[in-house]
């Protein structure tokens, strides 16, 4: 088992969307988007109806995507919108997390880590994962809160001045940590899910982790990530490209008229509308072009749609039967599911992309390969190999102490011959 030969530099990072081009890796982040996306769902539409807006109309509006920014909500409508929002963002992180432990094995030679073994290590280890943002939180919180109290302290008469004036280099210094703070939990929410997917860390060693990273290697994670970002947009491009013929040369081979014909227009039709609403999609479009704070891509965006839809798209008669309705029914949840996998692999480019990220700046931070360590499943490997060793010497050597005293006892059990 070699490690992958790495240069520990910026030619690693193009490595991303082939490493991440794994149905391993894909179907650990389309599980999570299922589990984050059901949850979102089920809470929006609560919250939407606590808004006096009934299933039916949300339906009809919003579909498969509802929002409540499309409503005005109670303070516990909008606690359920963000519940759901915080949700998903877990899922994906917990993801991220498994997607970094199958990217670090592979960068370690083992081609077989399973994503059932990275959702085990996930199980053990999703502690880090999400108290580490919680313990940025509250760092933040406590700054802001000191500098609130000695505020008040400043409205004392007489004496507030006092309590502002002299302490106030106290005050700066706090506000720039502050700040800095502020910069170090974005860089966590990055990185947190490759710090504890690769080197195992705790919750305080990914505070410190991301802490050592925004001190030391800013311009690297700036320059970086604008490498893998449009990287990452044109991989998926081309896999929806894929993806999307595929789809039409099903329907091309298929809705042929000595075929399936206008049987297969309304099932795929009916089907591709509720999956991707021409509606929906067409009018945030058009209010984001009539906004004017787009500078026209919106525009373009609408023309795009049109044509997408006109070329892929076939049309429904809009009349189904009962079996062309179930029908419809199991093709939009395979479309749907097609849909979550371009989101998948893109999130999948960027967890491999921040993997192999955290592999460099450990390399050229603290001359620290991590691919030559020995990972915590390595290392029970061990164990159980000495174990298995030490029974072995142990049946060995209590196999030779029956013997020895069988010899002993075969003079003792002999009886004298009188002759």
């Amino acid at each position: 088992m070699e490690p992958l030969n790495l240069h520990f530099d910026v030619r690693d990072i193009f490595r991303a969307p082939r490493l991440a081009l794994s149905g391993k890796k894909i179907w650990i982040f389309l599980f999570a988007n299922v589990i984050g996306y059901s949850a979102y769902f089920i809470l929006n539409y609560i919250a939407l109806a606590l808004s006096g807006i009934s299933f039916g109309e949300t339906w009809a509006s919003q579909g498969m995507y509802p929002c409540l920014y499309a409503a005005e909500g109670s303070w516990f409508a909008w606690a359920l919108f963000w519940v759901g929002v915080i949700l998903w963002i877990v899922a994906i992180n917990l993801a991220c997390t498994a997607v970094a432990r199958v990217t670090y094995k592979q960068l370690k030679g083992d081609e077989f880590y399973s994503s059932g073994d990275a959702w085990k290590f996930v199980r053990k280890h999703w502690h880090p994962v999400i108290f580490t943002f919680v313990s940025m939180a509250l760092i933040l919180v406590f700054f802001v809160g000191m500098a609130a109290v000695f505020a008040l302290f400043g409205k004392i008469p007489y004496v507030g001045e006092f309590f502002f004036a002299l302490p106030y280099l106290l005050y700066f210094f706090g506000s720039v940590f502050t700040v800095y703070t502020a910069i170090v939990f974005l860089v966590s929410l990055i990185y947190t899910p490759a710090i504890v997917g690769t080197i195992e860390e705790d919750t305080m060693g990914a505070v410190f982790n991301s802490y050592s990273i925004t001190w030391s290697q800013p311009w690297r994670v700036i320059f970086y990530h604008i490498i893998l970002l449009p990287l990452a947009a044109i991989s998926v491009g081309i896999f929806k490209f894929v993806l999307f013929y595929g789809f039409k040369l099903v329907n091309m081979v298929f809705g042929h008229e000595m075929l399936m014909g206008q049987k297969l227009s309304n099932i795929v039709g009916s089907a591709a509308q509720t999956v991707w609403p021409m509606d929906l999609f067409t009018s945030i479009a058009s209010a984001c072009a009539n906004s004017g704070s787009c500078c026209g891509v919106c525009s373009i965006g609408t023309h795009m749609l049109n044509d997408f839809y006109s070329c892929f798209i076939p049309v429904s008669s809009g009349n189904l039967s009962g079996t062309e309705s179930a029908a419809a029914f199991i093709v939009g949840i395979f479309l749907f599911l097609i849909t979550l996998s371009f989101f998948s692999y893109f999130l999948s480019i960027v967890s491999v992309g921040e993997t192999i990220m955290f592999t460099i700046f450990r390399k050229k931070s603290d001359d620290d390969n991590i691919l030559d360590r020995k990972d915590e499943e390595e290392l029970e490997e061990d164990d159980d190999e000495d174990e298995e060793y030490n029974f072995g010497d142990d049946d060995s050597d209590s196999t030779d102490t029956q013997e020895s005293e069988s010899n002993d006892s075969e003079p003792e059990d002999e009886t004298p011959t009188i002759e």
